[in-house]
């Protein structure tokens, strides 16, 4: 028991509210910090204290699986290429164009810091750099250790800034993903409509064509749900809960994590009602992904393919749906797939191709591995401290247990009203 009562203090909120001022309003919380700064009491502390094999093995075990299936995409894309051309390609690449396109995704990166903090700024504020930081180490684990690494970036600002709490980073990471979606969509969607087919083939450039038009409906409906559903979320969220409590199958964890999600995310959606910030996001949105577009155009034009923007961004969305495959090294495998797999559809041979998808993958997530390394090495980041706080638990309590009020986002935009008169 003492040593239990030694691993988990419990402060009420009036004893907080000199450190987290934003507490103040719930003094009739109590918030339990264990281990973890980002863990509150919904959960008890115990859980990472009493199942950590359970959970542990099967982090290891999903992990292990991810390797091997990269393994396996990995074996079936090179199994049939002559690698000595590959290796040929490779040599005869442009260095200064790769250079080039480096330094331009290194912008793009910080386009991605500027973005998140113009979708932080009605919550809280951060600085340029420490947004830069985060974004850069969690890309750098995202290549690292695929999926698993998503949580890194989210967490790692908290750690910088203060002043941002873990669910505020958390819910506007799920913002920006809904932005990139819409972005890219919209993006591969428009292009195919002027896209043209290496091969004069009027029934594949309908087809293209139709898929184009498809992919901007699902777009315009999607904007059109998430619109619908702020306006009701309150009733949305209500009816699902009994809804799925009723279901035995469903696990009681499931259920509040479904919940908890989209309370979350209905609580984030609300950042958006500023046309102001709404147009700024979007014009960050838009900065991003045209760095990211010229990049990859840099590397096609190093490998001496004359193509232009529109075969670049068609490329870009082959290369984007096998970046979704959650593989560690930064989807590898299925990134080089089907990067390969739109260049083979625009006439590039093989070799030459497989050659384009290793660079580009490499320029893609090599400079945020890179900073990310000097971040660490320079002591900006704790590790220690950053995996206890991406483990499981603490994640969960995070996204869960702290939520975003309607109060926070009303001072939030009195604030903000404030300054501009």
């Amino acid at each position: 028991m003492a040593e239990e009562r030694n691993r988990q203090k419990v402060y009420s909120t009036p004893e907080l509210a000199s450190i987290l001022p934003f507490l103040a309003r719930h003094a009739a919380n109590v918030v339990a910090f264990p281990l973890s700064p980002i863990s509150c009491g919904l959960f008890p502390a115990s859980n990472s204290i009493t199942n950590p094999l359970k959970s542990n093995t099967r982090k290891y075990f999903e992990f292990t699986a991810l390797c091997l299936l990269a393994i396996a995409i990995i074996w079936w894309f090179g199994r049939k290429l002559d690698w000595s051309e590959v290796r040929r390609s490779v040599s005869h690449a442009n260095p200064y164009l790769l250079g080039l396109a480096v330094l331009m995704i290194s912008v793009a990166y910080v386009f991605r810091a500027a973005r998140w903090g113009a979708l932080l700024a009605p919550l809280a504020k951060a600085s340029l750099r420490n947004l830069f930081v985060a974004t850069t180490v969690g890309f750098g684990a995202v290549f690292l250790f695929g999926r698993a690494g998503e949580v890194v970036r989210p967490v790692v600002l908290p750690m910088r800034e203060p002043r941002v709490r873990p669910a505020a980073s958390f819910v506007t990471i799920m913002i920006e993903r809904i932005y990139d979606c819409i972005a890219v969509v919209v993006l591969f969607a428009v292009n195919l409509l002027w896209f043209r087919p290496p091969i004069n083939d009027a029934g594949s450039l309908l087809r293209v064509r139709v898929v184009g038009a498809g992919l901007l409906v699902v777009v315009i409906a999607g904007v059109f749900g998430l619109t619908k559903f702020r306006k009701h979320s309150e009733g949305a969220v209500a009816g699902l809960k009994p809804f799925l409590e009723r279901r035995r199958f469903v696990p009681a964890a499931v259920t509040k994590a479904v919940v908890s999600i989209l309370e979350q995310l209905a609580k984030a959606l609300r950042v958006l009602v500023d046309a102001r910030e709404l147009a700024i996001t979007v014009g960050w949105t838009a900065m991003v992904w045209l760095g990211i577009a010229f990049a990859n155009l840099l590397v096609l034009r190093a490998f001496g393919l004359p193509f232009g923007i529109t075969e670049t961004i068609f490329v870009l969305g082959w290369s984007l749906v096998g970046s979704l495959v959650p593989t560690p090294g930064g989807a590898a495998g299925a990134f080089h797939a089907a990067t390969a797999a739109g260049l083979l559809f625009l006439g590039v041979t093989k070799e030459t191709a497989a050659a384009i998808s290793i660079v580009m993958h490499l320029v893609d997530f090599g400079p945020a591995v890179i900073f990310g390394f000097i971040y660490f090495i320079r002591g900006d980041i704790n590790l220690s401290r950053l995996r206890s706080l991406t483990s499981a638990d603490a994640v969960e309590h995070a996204v869960e247990d702290e939520p975003i009020t309607d109060d926070v986002f009303g001072q939030a935009n009195l604030e903000t009203a404030t300054i501009r008169d």
